[in-house]
């Protein structure tokens, strides 16, 4: 018996390190030729997850309203609760993935997001339910922060857009099917197995991420978190969102809706100065003095404003046209099919002479001339689904490139934090593309349909023509980082 007190305690002592430390993956995986494919389609788990939990959960609403007798501004809150921490969480995640690894995050963010749905789809109480959505929105953020940067750090440098255009891809592809699952599941078995969707999912990219992810190399340590600034920047990220939905209708007095204006604004500057005097700041704000940075964050947010826009318009003014929420769901596939489309074969069909800023001015000028001329052809499903296919592919021609000269223009040991940006800028765009819209058709009044779909394609035009800015202020860019940071 004595024999084995050591080897016991040797195991013993290693599930701390299993648990807190990453595993490089194995030599015959790491030695092939293509493994870098293999990461990137494992993040594409992460990626097409997230956006079919984006798209999919709003199915769930009339379900819910019935079964837990709520109203539909109480049922919102499964959305918009997990939105809020999102946001809020994404740059807290990027910052510690850049100090402990963006592997362990990564499947650690897997871990939580698939217990939370499987909690989400046993929930008893619509309150419960709220609850288990934040935690959700807290594994979703761990991936969501590490995706970018797993994605740029494995592949080679002259196929890191090509690597960000598949993960794009994978999210639109989650996007086109949301509604069409959603609504299948919740007719078919109830919704509660929207949420327990993910499990088998989650497990299967969890195994996957285990052997397949490369161990980060290069780590961006700080002795201290700063808890101050996430406080701040939470606070900022909520009352900019709830102010922004508590003006598109909700019952909300006036002043209520400037006090959260105002307490955001206010916490965005308290933010900005203590990460100019933390030591060791929540952000390095330096990193956005690089144009290519900026820039191509503007681009970002106002990019999936754009996307994701469209997909309150078009039921609203199909619907109230006459049609059905099935002709709308089938219209609104062309959107997510063209973005899907174009970031996959854009680097086929292009010639490589087109830089990356080339790229974003071409996906930006269709993305500015599509939405001119749904401000003067008729909004009816014949003419929405060319126009719509044809803004998806302006996306995806945009998307990719400019996430491109974002990542390239940040040093690979801030890459989760990098990340945490894009996905940050995305989310922001995510949420105001729906609260935009959303405002736009509130202040036309009910029945005002052609009213309120003018107001809201002009909001998204002027989106695009930012994107165009961005595009044409934005540098090349070029990656920093040497060859020894990147990962194994």
């Amino acid at each position: 018996m004595g024999g084995d007190t050591k080897p016991r305690r040797a195991r013993s002592r290693s599930w701390p390190v299993l648990l807190t430390q990453e595993r490089a993956r194995p030599d015959r995986i790491r030695e092939r030729p293509g493994a870098w494919w293999l990461a990137v389609a494992t993040v594409c788990f992460g990626a097409f997850m997230g956006q079919l939990d984006a798209s999919i959960v709003t199915l769930t609403y009339g379900s819910l309203r019935g079964e837990f007798r709520a109203s539909l501004a109480a049922v919102e809150w499964v959305s918009l609760a997990y939105l809020l921490a999102l946001v809020a969480l994404l740059i807290p995640a990027g910052r510690l993935s850049d100090a402990h690894g963006r592997k362990l995050f990564y499947l650690y963010g897997f871990v939580v997001f698939t217990a939370a749905s499987a909690a989400c789809g046993l929930a008893p109480s619509l309150a419960t339910l709220v609850v288990f959505r934040v935690v959700q929105a807290a594994g979703a953020a761990m991936m969501q922060a590490n995706s970018v940067a797993l994605v740029t750090t494995s592949a080679p440098r002259g196929k890191m857009r090509t690597a960000l255009g598949v993960q794009a891809a994978a999210q639109a592809l989650g996007l086109a099917l949301g509604p069409t699952v959603g609504g299948a599941l919740v007719s078919a078995v109830g919704w509660r197995w929207v949420f327990g969707i993910n499990v088998p999912i989650g497990i299967i990219a969890l195994v996957a991420g285990h052997y397949l992810l490369p161990r980060t190399r290069s780590h961006n340590r700080a002795d201290r978190f700063d808890w101050p600034g996430l406080a701040l920047l939470s606070v900022a990220t909520t009352s900019l969102l709830l102010g922004v939905s508590a003006a598109s209708g909700l019952p909300v007095p006036p002043w209520a809706v400037a006090l959260l204006f105002t307490t955001a604004a206010g916490a965005d500057w308290a933010f900005v100065q203590r990460q100019l005097r933390a030591p060791a700041p929540l952000l390095d704000l330096t990193l956005l003095r690089a144009r290519a940075v900026s820039t191509g964050l503007a681009g970002a947010l106002c990019g999936y404003l754009v996307l994701f826009g469209p997909l309150v318009l078009v039921p609203e003014a199909l619907v109230e046209a006459g049609g059905s929420e099935l002709t709308a769901g089938l219209v609104l596939t062309a959107l997510p099919a063209g973005f899907a489309l174009a970031a996959t074969v854009a680097d086929q069909v292009l010639p490589r002479a087109v830089s990356d800023r080339g790229r974003c001015l071409l996906g930006a000028a269709i993305c500015a001339g599509t939405l001119g001329a749904m401000l003067v052809l008729p909004a009816t499903a014949g003419w929405l689904v060319p126009q719509l296919a044809v803004l998806g592919v302006g996306l995806g021609t945009f998307t990719p490139a400019n996430n491109t000269l974002v990542m390239g223009a940040i040093p690979a040991n801030c890459s989760g934090t990098g990340g945490g940006l894009v996905n940050m800028a995305r989310g922001l765009g995510t949420a105001l593309g729906v609260a935009l819209v959303t405002l736009q058709l509130h202040l036309a009044g009910d029945g005002a349909g052609r009213d309120g779909w003018l107001r809201a394609i002009a909001v998204l035009a002027a989106a695009a023509g930012i994107m165009l800015v961005a595009a044409w202020l934005s540098p090349a860019g070029r990656r920093t980082a040497s060859e020894g940071s990147r990962q194994e």
